[in-house]
């Protein structure tokens, strides 16, 4: 069995990484290597290494690796590209598993693959690929939870909170799964700890399957005192809207909101 005890994680301060990092430190498993940008303010538990690296430096990252056995990467979206230098360092340092910044809905159905959200993930996926190949001790995971629960609630990518007019997307009935920060953190960890079975492969994790119509009336029993109006929102329509913005330009939270709904409440997409 291979067993896996130095794991580093890059982007440990973010709203995932967070998460991530507690859970290999209260796991007790491993020794936990946090990799941080020189000019990262970020503050960490005094128990763990931070080794402050260039992400663009595939020798500075491979003497930042030499020793691990696993990388983990939570890096964001938009820092996508970064993963390319870390995979490189990876490979040279001769870790053995490599956990990408996936975290996100089945990209492995083709109606999700073909958003433009999800393209600098699906390259990803061809770089690791080509390192397994290329060097067998090398391997990775895919991990695919759906939207963060606890995070999409707290930001209103369900309904909000407060009442109000809310969006039911495509009917508002169509079940999705989704996960709490926790548990994904959880799940990085139980991947890690059973490396042979995790393999080269995609493991979905969810906390629940449900429909904002599900959520939304759990909502109106928990706050009697609040009122929803729900309005009908067309993924397809917002789809369109998207592409239209990625077409212009316009790479932003906003017009990558649309791809994100078409992926999670999409006939289809998940």
């Amino acid at each position: 069995m291979e067993v896996i005890h130095n794991v580093a994680i890059a982007g440990a301060s973010g709203a995932l990484g967070s998460p991530i990092l507690n859970a290999l430190l209260e796991s007790e498993h491993f020794n936990v290597t946090v990799l941080a940008r020189q000019s990262s303010q970020a503050q960490f538990p005094a128990s763990v290494k931070v080794v402050r690296v260039d992400y663009n430096s595939v020798p500075d990252l491979t003497a930042a690796l030499t020793g691990q056995d696993a990388v983990v990467s939570v890096l964001t979206t938009s820092a996508m590209e970064t993963q390319i230098p870390l995979i490189e360092a990876a490979v040279k340092a001769g870790v053995r598993r490599f956990l990408p910044s996936e975290f996100c809905a089945n990209i492995g159905n083709p109606k999700a693959a073909s958003l433009p959200v999800y393209h600098s993930k699906l390259a990803i996926h061809e770089v690791i690929q080509q390192q397994t190949q290329d060097h067998p001790h090398f391997t990775y995971t895919l991990i695919r939870n759906g939207p963060f629960l606890d995070w999409s609630m707290a930001y209103g990518f369900f309904f909000s909170l407060d009442g109000g007019s809310t969006p039911f997307y495509d009917g508002g009935d169509r079940p999705f799964s989704t996960t709490t920060l926790a548990t994904i953190g959880r799940a990085v960890v139980e991947v890690l700890r059973h490396s042979d079975e995790t393999r080269n492969r995609v493991v979905f994790v969810q906390d629940l399957v449900t429909t904002q119509r599900e959520m939304l009336a759990i909502a109106q029993k928990v706050a009697p005192d609040r009122k929803w109006t729900p309005s009908e929102v067309s993924t397809a329509d917002m789809e369109t809207m998207a592409r239209d913005k990625y077409a212009n330009g316009m790479i932003d939270l906003a017009a990558s909101m649309g791809f994100f709904c078409r992926s999670v409440f999409g006939e289809g997409s998940s």
